[in-house]
């Protein structure tokens, strides 16, 4: 861990010092460097027990593909970004490396935190350098309102869990998550639960509390929808499976019957305003929602297949959303719009991209044997088994998936090109290799499940 935090830090001095015409080649090979160093990490995860424990930071079979993802999202992230900050200042482009490597530097910590406090502090550390990105590399001026609403939303769930924290350190006098799986306190209450996973509800977010995420998605450069989706929701996943253990029994007896509900119903009704979506990214932002309500429903159920199904989800989740927010994103640079309508058809000009479309959009729609399918057949096992009545609200939200990621595909795909909108630039090779590094983990884990389960 401490050799990964060191790189990133060595990797965002070397950005400041390169030439200007070096800057994104200097970073992005380093931050591939980083990318490989984390794969090491599954030397030592041969088991579910911890790996590289020290006092305070450690990895285990939940933390180390979540510490690998991170990584390698920073890779594509820089590569799917050249287009549209390499033609500002070297100021600009400098800062906004930096602010995606201290993103990273935030992750790596919140994954492998032993300490509650600072799991906590390294959660919230992410949000400055978000929002950042957020309000300065937005498109639109709508991007403050997004601001606005990112950071509220945020800051107000986030209170609770600090003081849930607070309350359990002066009554334990320890917050550390190892001794804490071995020594649940006796002070744990209903209140005090959902004190503390309130914060990790929204920043999945499930349903109804999600309002933050469209905005923050749509108004968001690339580099900030891909982070947000790949990484930042799973934030809120790692952060709800790590406490499940400690709040067991008044999350199972008092708020799992209400929450798992919730949350098959909550992603029925997003998957239904994805079908009236006519912006491309709003639309992918609300799939997220849909997904990340069944992947809560599944950790609630509080079963090893629910867990499971949760950390495939997770990962797949984090991959195919992020390649879908890259191939939008080469629609609008092109087209400079992400209405569905107007970006019709780009296919005529651009040859590779339904090929492109047809496996993320069915990756997302969950078709087997892609790692989503498999994740969510573990989740909706689980559910079932838990209970029959949530059969309707699942087999309806699968449907409404199938539905508005197949029209997705329909749109983007079919028909004449209008008049406005024939481009003619093929995709580039950096176009191309940002693409395949998203196909080829996710054909990857089809062969190599056990990388995530």
């Amino acid at each position: 861990m401490i050799t990964l935090i060191l790189s990133t830090t060595g990797a965002i001095i070397s950005t400041w010092a390169a030439p200007k015409n070096k800057i994104w080649n200097i970073s992005i090979a380093q931050v591939s460097i980083i990318f490989f160093i984390s794969c090491f990490l599954y030397s030592g995860t041969n088991n579910i027990y911890w790996n590289y424990l020290s006092s305070i930071l450690a990895t285990d079979s939940l933390s180390t593909p979540l510490i690998v993802l991170s990584c390698w999202l920073m890779v594509v992230t820089l590569l799917a970004s050249i287009n549209s900050v390499s033609n500002s200042s070297a100021l600009n482009q400098r800062m906004f490396i930096t602010f995606n490597l201290v993103i990273l530097i935030a992750l790596i910590i919140t994954f492998s935190s032993t300490n509650l406090i600072m799991f906590f502090i390294a959660f919230e550390a992410t949000l400055i350098p978000t929002l950042l990105l957020i309000s300065r590399w937005g498109m639109q001026k709508e991007r403050i309102e997004a601001s606005y609403y990112f950071v509220f939303y945020t800051l107000i769930s986030s209170l609770p869990l600090l003081i849930g924290l607070i309350v359990i350190y002066l009554n334990d006098h320890n917050t550390n998550i190892v001794l804490i799986f071995w020594n649940p306190s006796l002070l744990v209450s209903p209140t005090l639960t959902l004190f503390c996973i309130v914060a990790f509800l929204v920043k999945v977010p499930i349903f109804s509390f999600h309002l933050w995420l469209p905005k923050a998605h749509v108004e968001a450069p690339v580099a900030g929808s891909m982070i947000l989706a790949a990484i930042l929701l799973k934030m809120g996943g790692y952060g709800f499976i790590r406490l499940y253990s400690f709040f067991w029994a008044p999350l199972t007896n008092n708020i799992t019957p209400f929450l798992v509900f919730f949350c098959c119903w909550g992603g029925v009704l997003t998957s239904l305003i994805c079908i009236t979506q006519t912006d491309l990214k709003s639309l992918i932002a609300y799939s997220s929602v849909s997904h990340m309500s069944f992947m809560i429903a599944g950790v609630a159920t509080g079963t090893e297949w629910g867990l499971k199904a949760s950390i495939i989800i997770m990962i797949a989740h984090g991959i195919v959303s992020s390649a879908l927010f890259a191939l939008a994103n080469l629609f609008y640079e092109r087209s400079g719009t992400r209405t569905l309508l107007i970006n019709r058809s780009l296919k005529a000009t651009i040859g590779l991209l339904p090929l492109f479309w047809l496996i993320f959009v069915v990756a997302n729609l969950g078709l087997p044997p892609l790692p989503n399918a498999v994740g969510e057949l573990l989740a909706f096992s689980s559910i079932f088994n838990w209970s029959i009545i949530s059969y309707f609200p699942i087999s309806l939200g699968v449907v409404l998936t199938s539905i508005f990621s197949l029209s997705v595909y329909q749109f983007l795909n079919s028909g004449w090109a209008h008049k406005w909108n024939v481009i003619n630039s093929n995709i580039n090779e950096r176009e191309n290799l940002m693409i395949t590094l998203h196909f080829i983990p996710l054909i990857g884990l089809i062969f190599a499940p056990n990388f995530i389960s």
